[in-house]
């Protein structure tokens, strides 16, 4: 398990990931999640960035970011733009990435004291990926 170094005092950090789990505050995750300095969101509904939609952006709009980040899984997919284009109309930023740069780049947002939210698929490679 790869771990960042913890530089934030308070607050919803992640201090580890690997295929299949994320360190929470050294809680793992084995489900996606929204993060927030100030909020964890257990259990968000997209297991995977397939099954994204407008509705799952609800969340994280409620927790007032300046910037979304959504992990994808394991590997980097860009979900239609009609999903997440809410949060584009209200000016919001958002990054779209694999879920361990995801995590990566969470971590230092918070570090700079920038009002982040992100939501984290926990994905695996299925079979067919793993013969790939």
């Amino acid at each position: 398990m790869k771990f960042s170094e913890d530089k934030i005092d308070q607050g919803y950090y992640v201090s580890g990931y690997e295929d299949g789990a994320i360190l929470v505050n050294g809680s793992t995750k084995t489900a996606s999640f929204i993060i927030s300095l100030e909020e964890l969101i257990d259990d968000w509904a997209p297991a995977h960035i397939d099954e994204l939609s407008t509705q799952h952006m609800q969340p994280l709009l409620e927790l007032q970011p300046e910037l979304v980040l959504i992990g994808t899984g394991q590997t980097l997919k860009f979900p239609a733009i009609e999903h997440y284009a809410c949060l584009i109309q209200q000016n919001i930023g958002v990054e779209i990435m694999d879920s361990a740069a995801a995590c990566r780049t969470y971590n230092i947002l918070l570090g700079e004291g920038r009002k982040v939210v992100a939501g984290i698929i926990i994905g695996t490679r299925n079979k067919s990926q793993e013969r790939l």
